[in-house]
């Protein structure tokens, strides 16, 4: 695992500065303790951080062929290196080391742009061909690596791991893109291909991007997208044990590595599932932390896994008021990041990386086999939906809507508000509805006048409305699935375990989202996924044999922290410091009387505004530590 950086001169005729290439890259060194180096040539420059996994000896980077005229920083884990090397091989090329690295390189002297549909792994990786005068980013299937870039005013391309390493560069303007702010606040997170700031991107997954000497216009295309193409009606069990299968083979794919290996174990089905596949003759080393409130403590489950598989396990118990790492989460993010999961994410890491280098997370079952709750409401209000003419439905939930009053403290059950304004939606709507932050109503009421006038009408279910007009499917639970593996999956889970990790020099992989897997979980027909109100049916029959039935079939916690009693005890000056604060306010985003009302109305009691306070909160802090700077 490392970090990349580059600089292209768009004009092909200047010197690159030696010093803001080795400021860009020493911005990441986090990502890469191991070795950092730096290449460059009349209008390029590239530069690499390493942690180093595998290949130790000779897989430095930029790494270059023999005839120094094509020239690569990759980073990552290629799984399936070993064939592809064997098949460049065949075809004649020679290798001079045993790295990934080399093989990523030797595939687009073979294939060209076409070499990353033969890539299985994680990755995103940049390469100069200069006989062809040719750039070439590339990101991963799904999104696990990230890629960020911008094209200078002064017609400089930069690219780099994190967001942090382009804004070294003075030329990038700090101007906050609206239309993110607006996303920001619903979505918790800004969602690719934006960033924060109104001249820098995020390549988004699946994507790359090829660019000459001479272009002066960046665009990304698509090279993967995930199909959802139901496959025919198999029994049961014969399904079950294939997909055991498919499971052990992907979870064994990423077990090479040439430092400590193991995996973080939360006692939720998809770590427990991983910790299953990977255990054999050696014992699997297992992390979790565990929380000193038994309200928010899921360690016994994660120990009874440990147990049963007999792992040299590490369990840390934090402290429930452990609320310091504010300002070290918005230097982490670099943009205003609100999943406050963030907290303990970034615990575990601390944790895994004093016993192993790489560690296998669960992260991607509840996606590929609809495991949130939220699934199941949505479909439950899209079969009320179909059974209702549109020209009943939204008139009819819409005034009940309006009219029954706001119950956010009430278990969501409860919650006929929500629901009505749910069901006079479309399913797109209905489902942005369920996981927004922030409602279109409390943002309308959060955002001035003349913030409003600047968004010119757009609204953060744009977003979500241009991926559903691109689904390879019009099945609504499918639907849904794609949104969030457009949005919420690389957006909010994959960038917190990416930053959180690397903060750590920790090589996170994700199994459960290796792209074959994710192919095959989508031709699984949607009842084997979620049945009779039971998400990741399949996946949780299949493992039956392999984990306790506690583990599969209970309640659900989560990763989560008692935010809400944060916020109006230990937090309480902080909010107030931060969101009556100058620093919003002189934005001019804000409506400062419902920033009050907020504060109020949650200090004393009368409302839960935990979510839009915290949002608030990240959003302050994400001003303060990387644009003031």
């Amino acid at each position: 695992m490392c970090g990349i950086v580059g600089i292209f001169d768009t004009h092909g005729n200047r010197d690159i500065d030696r010093e803001a290439l080795r400021r860009m890259n020493e911005s990441q060194h986090h990502r890469g303790p191991d070795e950092g180096e730096l290449y460059l040539e009349k209008g390029l420059g590239m530069g690499h951080r390493r942690l180093s996994v595998i290949d130790l000896a000779t897989g430095q980077q930029p790494f270059l062929n023999p005839a120094r005229d094509v020239a690569l920083v990759f980073n990552g884990e290629i799984y399936n290196y070993r064939l592809l090397r064997d098949e460049l091989i065949a075809l004649g090329h020679v290798f001079r080391t045993k790295s990934d690295t080399e093989v990523v390189l030797q595939s687009w002297l073979a294939w060209g742009p076409d070499c990353v549909r033969r890539l299985r792994g994680m990755f995103a990786f940049a390469i100069w061909d200069r006989s062809q005068q040719t750039l070439f980013l590339a990101r991963d299937h799904v999104g696990v690596k990230p890629m960020f870039y911008s094209l200078l005013p002064n017609g400089l391309f930069v690219f780099g791991s994190e967001l942090k390493s382009i804004m070294t560069f003075p030329e990038l303007s700090r101007e906050l893109n609206p239309r993110a702010v607006e996303d920001y606040f619903a979505y918790g997170y800004v969602p690719e291909p934006k960033t924060i700031f109104n001249n820098a991107y995020k390549l988004s997954p699946g994507h790359c991007i090829t660019l000459k000497v001479g272009d002066r216009a960046v665009q990304p295309q698509r090279w993967w997208d995930l199909a959802f193409r139901p496959a025919p009606q198999r029994p049961d069990a014969e399904v079950q044990e294939e997909l055991i299968e498919r499971l052990r083979e992907t979870v064994h794919s990423q077990m090479e590595s040439e430092v400590p290996l193991g995996a973080f174990l939360s006692g939720g089905v998809d770590s427990s599932a991983v910790v299953a596949m990977m255990a054999g003759d050696k014992p699997v080393t297992t992390c979790s932390i565990g929380f000193d409130d038994p309200e928010f403590d899921e360690s016994e489950y994660a120990n009874q896994v440990a147990r049963r598989y007999a792992t040299v396990h590490h369990g840390q118990v934090v402290d429930k008021d452990d609320y310091g790492l504010v300002d070290t989460l918005a230097h982490l993010y670099d943009e205003p990041f609100a999943d406050s999961s963030a907290i303990p994410t970034y615990r575990v890491c601390q944790l895994a990386r004093r016993h192993v280098t790489v560690a296998l997370s669960g992260d991607g079952g509840d996606e590929n086999f609809a495991g949130y709750r939220r699934y199941r409401f949505a479909m439950a209000e899209h079969s009320v939906r179909s059974k209702l003419p549109e020209a009943i439905r939204k008139p009819l939930f819409g005034t009940l809507g309006s009219l029954y009053p706001k119950a956010d403290w009430a278990p969501r059950m409860f919650r006929a508000k929500t629901t009505f304004e749910a069901l006079a939606r479309d399913l797109v709507e209905g489902y942005f509805h369920g996981v927004s932050r922030l409602t279109d109503r409390q943002r309308d009421q959060l955002f001035s006048d003349g913030f409003r006038d600047d968004l010119q009408g757009y609204r953060a279910i744009d977003v979500m409305r241009e991926h559903a007009a691109r689904a390879p499917t019009d099945d609504p639970l499918s639907l849904i699935q794609y949104l969030d593996f457009k949005t919420w999956l690389p957006g909010d889970i994959l960038t917190k375990v990416d930053r959180a990790s690397m903060a750590h020099s920790l090589e996170v992989r994700v199994p459960l989202l290796d792209h074959t897997f994710c192919e095959y979980a989508a031709t699984l027909p949607n009842d084997l996924k979620l049945r009779g109100g039971e998400g990741k049916y399949v996946l949780k029959k299949a493992l039956e044999p392999h984990l306790p039935h506690d583990i599969m079939y209970r309640a659900k916690k989560g990763f989560s922290i008692p935010l809400a009693d944060w916020l109006r005890g230990p937090l309480r000056q902080a909010v107030r410091d931060g969101v009556l604060g100058a620093r919003l306010l002189d934005t001019g985003i804000f409506n400062r009387r419902y920033l009050e009302q907020l504060v109020s109305q949650h200090e004393s009691g009368a409302a839960d505004h935990s979510v839009a306070l915290w949002s608030l909160l990240m959003f302050e802090s994400f001003l303060r530590v990387s644009v003031a700077s």
